[in-house]
């Protein structure tokens, strides 16, 4: 099969598999805000934010590394495995030990079973992760997307169960460890094919990934102090409360943003490492993704912005009104957010991701001081624009690394942005012009707004950008 077939039978595996499981998110969000109260969300956002910081030391950037190299080697693929398995299980000990410290520093109690459970993850998740990543390179990815929505499937049926049952913020740490241990089951089952670890390990032959990880590894922590730094100031400066409002608007303007992108650049990935040498087509490709995901993530990011307050009660029922004004603040976030996800497949295929360690090094040092500052004057409004004025100056260093990986990359850019902003613009005039004569409120209104925005856009795009040779030519542009 060639390497444009597998791309774009990847594509279309890792589609089906992100609408599948952003529609269970939704769902599970849209059940558990009419049962759970914000406090529990915001219990449950900081118990993530330390299983997340303790889980970037136990990668060490090898995912990257071994699609980078296309690593076959037995010997070298066991080393990794066990080194992953021992550091789990170095994490697990590691954050029973922290606990008590977290729980004084929130000033929670409850965040110390729920830390205590959550960090069970550890003990096992790192037994599968090997094979994930060898489907990946492998371009495997109809075994990753059955994976994620059986996972997630099982996980959000158990939390919703155990949350009608009375557990609380424990319906959503067991129903994570379902999904999680089920993920696990499945990526060794899916992936032993590719991989069988054999008793061999000697650190010394994990060196050049090592090497190459370093710099991963350091853009993934500095990257998570400054993505997380808004959630860590509001856990601590305006409480758990405040957090789970916040944490459900981002939720809502972010998720479907953070999980699309990533599992198409999945794909983008290992289809332009095996194309770095050839740089014509190498830089077609990356401006085709760029395109893509300008013209998929606007109208959607622009249709929301202008339903919030219809959505946000649908989804959520009565009494959330609080996070009209973050979903937009959000919305323009997760705009910028699109445009500069896309830069690791080019830092990573280069074999740079120096780049990436020096980009995230200057956003935290940008973002962690407006946050705190504009955290601490407006709160939790004053977090979200502080992390909108981050994302700018982010998206504009992205730009000039960008250009120096891809020659005379910005004009094209630019010209390729014009088009889907305006028809956002043109998109959200004209259900403002509907919600100004015929209200918002109620499925009825919401539906209409959704449709009226859909046929606008469209009929836009296949106007004036697609026609549909054009979609048949991006769709095997790769």
């Amino acid at each position: 099969m060639s390497l444009k077939i597998k791309a774009i039978n990847s594509g279309k595996w890792l589609t089906v598999s992100t609408v599948f499981q952003t529609l269970i998110q939704f769902a599970q969000i849209a059940v558990l805000a009419r049962l759970l109260d914000p406090v529990v969300f915001g219990i449950i956002a900081i118990s993530n934010l330390i299983i997340a910081f303790f889980g970037i030391f136990a990668n060490l950037g090898f995912t990257n590394s071994i699609i980078h190299k296309q690593e076959n080697d037995r010997n070298v693929l066991s080393t990794v495995y066990f080194l992953n398995i021992l550091l789990g299980i170095a994490l697990f000990l590691i954050v029973q030990v922290a606990s008590p410290f977290i729980v004084a520093f929130y000033d929670e109690p409850r965040l110390d079973t729920v830390i205590g459970y959550s960090s069970l993850v550890f003990l096992f998740v790192y037994f599968g992760s090997i094979h994930t990543i060898l489907l990946k390179k492998e371009l495997q990815f109809k075994f990753i997307a059955f994976i994620d929505i059986i996972g997630n499937l099982l996980g959000s049926s158990v939390t919703i169960y155990l949350a009608y049952q009375g557990y609380e913020e424990l319906s959503l740490v067991y129903g994570g460890l379902v999904m999680h241990l089920f993920r696990t089951v499945l990526e060794i089952y899916f992936g032993r094919r590719l991989f069988r670890p054999t008793w061999y390990f000697n650190i010394r032959e994990v060196g050049d990934h090592l090497k190459f990880g370093l710099y991963n590894f350091g853009e993934n922590f500095v990257n998570y102090i400054q993505s997380n730094w808004d959630n860590i100031i509001i856990g601590k400066v305006v409480g758990p409360k405040y957090l789970g409002i916040y944490s459900l608007a981002m939720q809502l303007a972010v998720y479907p943003i953070v999980k699309l992108n990533p599992l198409i650049l999945q794909v983008v990935y290992p289809v332009i490492a095996k194309i770095k040498e050839d740089e014509s087509r190498f830089k077609r490709a990356y401006l085709k993704v760029v395109e893509l995901l300008s013209y998929l993530n606007f109208p959607l990011l622009a249709g929301l912005f202008i339903t919030v307050e219809s959505v946000v009660p649908l989804f959520y029922g009565d009494g959330w009104e609080e996070t009209f004004p973050l979903v937009r603040i959000f919305v323009f976030v997760s705009a910028i957010g699109c445009l500069t996800h896309p830069l690791f497949t080019l830092a990573y295929s280069k074999g740079k991701p120096k780049y990436m360690f020096y980009l995230n090094l200057v956003n935290f040092l940008v973002k962690v001081p407006l946050v705190y500052f504009f955290g601490d004057k407006w709160g939790v409004i004053g977090v979200a624009y502080a992390l909108l004025l981050a994302s700018t100056i982010h998206l504009l260093l992205n730009l000039g690394i960008t250009q120096l990986l891809i020659k005379d990359y910005f004009g094209t850019w630019l010209k390729e942005l014009v088009k889907p902003v305006l028809f956002c613009s043109i998109m959200v005039l004209g259900v403002y012009l509907y919600k100004s004569q015929f209200g918002y409120q109620g499925w009825a209104n919401t539906l209409a707004e959704i449709v009226i925005g859909a046929l606008i856009y469209l009929s836009l795009t296949f106007t004036f950008k697609y026609s549909l040779s054009d979609l048949k030519e991006l769709r095997g542009g790769l």
